[in-house]
């Protein structure tokens, strides 16, 4: 078993219980092929529990200061996180994201940048839209609806992908493409 699957498991067990997370709509992920996972982001729990309901090994951006303690990086760096600067365009970032899709592996981004403190959506920064165009990666919107602290059960919800062809037909800007990613979040959002 892979550090991956490992802590996959430690997670499951520790935080599908905890929050009654229910995943919806894992038939839309590809089994195989580049694919981008793009969700809104309201918790720092967001990333393991986008990990745990993906039925595919998920290879996150995180932001660079989280690899500071030599503990977490090490264990960031076993379940395929990568470190990004955050304000700022980062090449090295881009160029590893750009890699992990050219390998058929899946991306995970939460576009917003940031947690949303009050839950609403707020735009997304152009990096999501990036990567859509500079990839044949098949974009999956993500929705996690819900709060932690809810006794409802935490629904992670994973839509139909993302029809890009108009928006690379009409010459759309990375910052688009991006709106239209975070167009389909809301709707999830919205339906749920």
């Amino acid at each position: 078993m892979s550090f991956y699957q490992f802590a996959k498991t430690v997670v499951k067990i520790v935080l599908k219980p905890k929050y009654k997370v229910k995943e919806e709509g894992i038939e839309n992920i590809p089994k195989e092929g580049p694919v981008i996972i793009c969700s809104n982001h309201i918790s720092n729990y967001d990333p393991p529990i986008v990990g745990i309901t993906c039925p595919r090994p998920i290879h996150f951006l995180a932001k660079e200061e989280l690899f500071k303690n030599k503990l977490f990086a090490f264990i960031l760096k076993h379940v395929n996180a990568f470190p990004i600067k955050r304000g700022m365009k980062d090449r090295n970032a881009l160029r590893k994201g750009i890699e992990v899709l050219k390998e058929g592996n899946v991306l995970g981004l939460f576009p917003e940048g940031t947690r949303s403190k009050t839950g609403e959506l707020k735009r997304g920064l152009a990096g999501a839209g990036f990567f859509a165009l500079r990839s044949q990666a098949t974009v999956i919107p993500c929705a996690i609806v819900g709060s932690y602290k809810s006794k409802e059960p935490l629904r992670v919800i994973y839509g139909k992908p993302v029809d890009l062809e108009p928006l690379r037909e009409s010459k759309a800007s990375a910052q688009e493409v991006t709106d239209a990613i975070m167009d389909e979040i809301k709707k999830i959002k919205e339906n749920h």
